[in-house]
């Protein structure tokens, strides 16, 4: 009875690759972690603040919501020599998390091409879409929406990209409705 399990040990540890060996390929990136300018929704706020100030882009301003105060909106203005064109970004925050993130705004002539170029070159190519005069391409993954949005206005060319946590989303979703609630409840009575 005592060689059969012998030999599964023996199996089982022949089967495990050891720790010390490096792995023979390169990992694939985590294409699940959709991000872009090093902003991803999902990151906490103290992160996205620390971002910005190794851009050098300006501070993060937040205000929690009168209504539910898991929640935060934030600004910043993103520096305009490395966007080519002004720019601002909003965060919608629940419990210091970023669930969506939107930077928008005018863009140089070649700029808008370089960020579709930038992400079809990390997310694979997808068709654009248009509705009216707007158009947009989209990518998804594992809960996760990132967005390219642009329209000419006035001849110039203004576009936004929107990433989307749907986890933070949802999570929020399910704990709010008691909590918002109460919340609501609260301040009629101030």
């Amino acid at each position: 009875m005592l060689t059969p399990v012998c030999g599964l040990v023996v199996a089982s540890l022949l089967l495990v690759p050891t720790m010390d060996r490096p792995s023979q390929a390169p990992s694939a990136p985590d294409t699940a972690v959709l991000e872009f300018l090093g902003f991803r929704a999902g990151a906490r706020l103290d992160e996205l603040a620390v971002h910005l100030r190794s851009m050098a882009a300006g501070k993060l301003r937040c205000r929690r919501s009168r209504v539910d105060q898991r929640v935060s909106e934030c600004r910043a203005a993103l520096d305009e020599e490395r966007l080519e064109g002004a720019a601002e970004l909003w965060v919608s925050a629940m419990d210091s998390v970023a669930g969506v993130i939107t930077l928008s705004g005018v863009l140089a002539t070649d700029q808008l091409e370089h960020w579709r170029a930038t992400l079809e070159t990390q997310y694979g190519r997808v068709g654009a879409r248009n509705q009216g005069a707007q158009w947009m391409q989209q990518w998804v993954r594992r809960g996760r929406m990132l967005r390219l949005t642009w329209r000419l206005e006035r001849g110039e060319k203004v576009a936004s990209v929107s990433l989307v946590d749907g986890r933070v989303l949802d999570a929020w979703g399910r704990s709010g409705t008691s909590g918002r609630a109460a919340d609501q409840s609260a301040s009629r009575t101030r």
